[in-house]
């Protein structure tokens, strides 16, 4: 992750803190080997927030939380719910989104239906991340914070 990356993760850590303070918030989770963007946490609740920024398969990390969820690796809660934000990187310039999102929401969907107490939301997360050294766009830290709020509403 780069450090743009880095910096729009860790301010919508912040957001979902301030906006949910009942959940314990932490970036960087590990659940085996894999690292969970954003992660909130109570004693019923595991809320996984994946951040997809320019990922060449955004359907791996979120299809190994819900492997987890069913191998037992996270039975210590009553509900899961997986967020998988797709920045502007994943739409495509004639409208509509990439097929790398469709079939990372298609998974996402078919296994939060068979894989008891999860839910998946796939959200967009309106930032187009720069290319390498490029500028970062106008506006990222209200659209990170708009985008923290749509998460908290479905909690």
């Amino acid at each position: 992750m780069g450090e743009f990356a880095e910096a729009v993760r860790d301010r919508l850590r912040d957001a979902l803190a301030e906006q949910l303070p009942s959940l314990g918030w932490q970036t960087e989770r590990r659940i085996r080997r894999t690292p969970v963007d954003v992660v909130g946490t109570d004693d019923a609740r595991f809320v996984a927030v994946e951040l997809e920024w320019r990922r060449a398969d955004p359907v791996n990390n979120t299809a190994k939380l819900f492997y987890y969820a069913e191998d037992g690796e996270i039975d210590e809660y009553d509900e899961v719910v997986v967020c998988q934000l797709f920045s502007g990187y994943y739409d495509l310039a004639s409208g509509g989104v990439s097929s790398k999102r469709e079939v990372a929401e298609f998974a996402g969907e078919t296994a939060a239906e068979s894989v008891e107490r999860v839910s998946f939301h796939p959200l967009r997360l309106p930032i187009d991340p720069p290319k390498r050294g490029g500028e970062r766009p106008g506006g990222w830290r209200a659209r990170t914070d708009e985008t923290a709020e749509e998460v908290a509403s479905l909690l």
